[in-house]
């Protein structure tokens, strides 16, 4: 072999070599992992999470204790206070989490401010941690023989409107409570808020 064939073999050989690797090294710079499913080498930022059932449950129970989709207008029932206050029922539902939500309007139609302390019962863990709230209703099954009370967080904090200022003459206040549920054949309970009469409320949903 000559020694100007060698050289030329030698600088195709290392032609074809140097291509080669540029070849890899810009495929592996211009890959970011985007479309290829399982990339797991990929710094490419991941798409969000959609959220868990958990955190949908979460969302939708504060949804309906902010009042979402209540009708203010609807008027299920209605209970009579002390000193012109009226409590009117707009909401109770039944909701996927096991758990009832009544909703309402405490009005006060009297000539004197009213205090709203009473309404929080007379225990006194929840009168320590839900001051002036509505922590004292409850629901009576009376076909099944059984109280519910407004449920409670671990630290011992009602779900339920807390923090309600005394009302004027002529001021209303938007107030939730949320019970455990029922069984499902309980269509009918009796609802009691302390100082206000009891009135009977059909469960929906």
């Amino acid at each position: 072999m000559s020694m100007r064939r060698t050289t030329t073999t030698r600088r195709a050989m290392a032609a074809v070599s140097m291509t080669a690797a540029l070849a890899f090294a810009l495929a592996g710079c211009g890959d970011d992992g985007g479309d290829e499913p399982g990339n797991e080498g990929s710094s490419a930022p991941s798409a969000p999470a959609s959220p868990s059932a958990e955190d949908k449950g979460d969302s939708q129970q504060q949804d309906t204790a902010a009042g979402e989709n209540v009708d203010p207008d609807a008027k299920l029932a209605e209970a009579r206070g002390q000193s012109g206050l009226t409590l009117v029922i707009n909401q109770v539902k039944r909701d996927s989490g096991g758990f009832v939500t009544v909703q309402g309007e405490i009005k006060n139609g009297g000539s004197s401010t009213q205090n709203t302390s009473n309404w929080v019962g007379q225990e006194s863990a929840l009168v320590a941690k839900n001051p002036n709230s509505v922590a004292g209703a409850t629901l009576v099954d009376k076909g099944g023989k059984k109280n519910y009370y407004v449920l409670r967080d671990t630290d011992g904090r009602c779900l339920c409107t807390t923090a309600i200022v005394p009302l004027s003459p002529g001021e209303s206040a938007s107030v939730f409570m949320q019970f455990p549920a029922p069984p499902a054949e309980t269509t009918e309970v009796d609802f009691t808020l302390p100082t206000f009469a009891t009135t009977s409320l059909k469960i929906s949903g």
